[in-house]
Formats: structure tokens, sequence, C-alpha cells
């Protein structure tokens, strides 16, 4: 870490406007943000490691080169997100009743990871390692899974999902009888209960 850069640790955030009152950059660690609006702002070259975000508005955030380690997100909206963009090293987080639609995870490896009702609408999992996550309670309508790697992943408890078992690896991945349909979707047939 620079000699200049800001560090913050044990730290609570709240309420705190971006655009009127920007978050420093730096490293934060341990911290905790309530209730903070981050819309449209700019998070490049932040790390956030094991930090919660409660509540927070961080749709359109720019977030190129942002360090992302065992962050927690509860019931944040986050929409338009390029989590692509951020720093793969050590990435890691869960989410909790947010908001992620229209977000990217193009090509990341995200193993693991946790969503628990969420709205994950028109998001991008193109060629994302998602090993061993689960979906929650968690909608997917029109989610974009291409070349994934979804094995051991729990859908049981997701709906709204259409996913090419032709085109993506599901070998050991978990799915309630009533999902097989998004399973079958671009073969145009019809399944009588």
């Amino acid at each position: 870490m620079p000699a200049d850069e800001l560090y913050l640790h044990n730290q609570t955030f709240n309420r705190n406007d971006a655009q009127k009152n920007p978050l420093p950059i730096g490293e934060y660690e341990n911290c905790t943000f309530n209730n903070a609006d981050f819309a449209g702002g700019d998070l490049s070259g932040y790390k956030f490691i094991t930090c919660t975000f409660n509540a927070c508005n961080l749709s359109l955030t720019k977030m190129d080169k942002t360090v992302l380690h065992q962050a927690t997100f509860k019931d944040c909206k986050m929409l338009g997100l390029r989590f692509d963009t951020c720093s793969e090293f050590g990435l890691s987080f869960s989410f909790q009743g947010c908001q992620l639609n229209h977000s990217s995870f193009y090509k990341l490896k995200m193993a693991k990871t946790n969503f628990k009702d969420c709205a994950l609408q028109a998001i991008d999992f193109a060629e994302c390692d998602l090993t061993g996550s689960v979906f929650d309670n968690c909608d997917l309508f029109q989610a974009n899974f291409d070349r994934s790697i979804l094995k051991k992943a729990d859908f049981r408890d997701a709906f709204n999902y259409c996913i090419d078992p032709e085109k993506n690896q599901i070998k050991k991945a978990k799915f309630s009888l009533a999902g097989i349909v998004g399973l079958l979707e671009k073969y145009d047939i019809i399944i009588d209960k």
C-alpha cells in the first residue's frame, strides 16, 4: 500500500452521500457502510476487505480495479454494476436481499458465492465459474448463462431461469422439479403438469 493511501479499520459509515461527500480513496478493512449512496459514483481502485454494505445504493457505480474481498451486501440496490471490471485478486462476496438487475459478472471466478432473496434479472453470468454457488429464492429472469461453470451450484429455490445444459457445465448442479422447465426451454416443448 502506498504511504499516502488511506487505511481505515473497524469504522462505521452512516448515510454517506458519495456525490456531496466523497469517500476518500484507500483501503477499508472490516468496515460497515449503512444507507450509503454511491450511485453513479466512482469507487475505482478502492479496497474493501471483509466490509459490510447495508441498504446502500451502488447503482451504476464505476468499480475499475476495485478490490472486494469477503464483502457482504445486504438489502442493497446495485443496478447495472460491472463487477467484471473489479480486481480479480481475492474477489469474493455474498449478496442478501439485493437488486442486481442488469449487472455483469462476465468471466469472473466466483465459486461458492451465495445469493439469497436477490433480483438477478438480465444479469450476465457468461463464462463465469459459479461452482458450488447458491441461488436461494432468486429471480433469474433473462439472466445470461453461456459457457458458464455451474457444477454443484444450487438452483433449487431459484426461479425464472433459462440454462442450456449443452452450453454450460451443470454436473451435480441441483434443480427443483418445477425448475426443470428452465433447462428445457430451448427445445420449445410443452410440459403438462
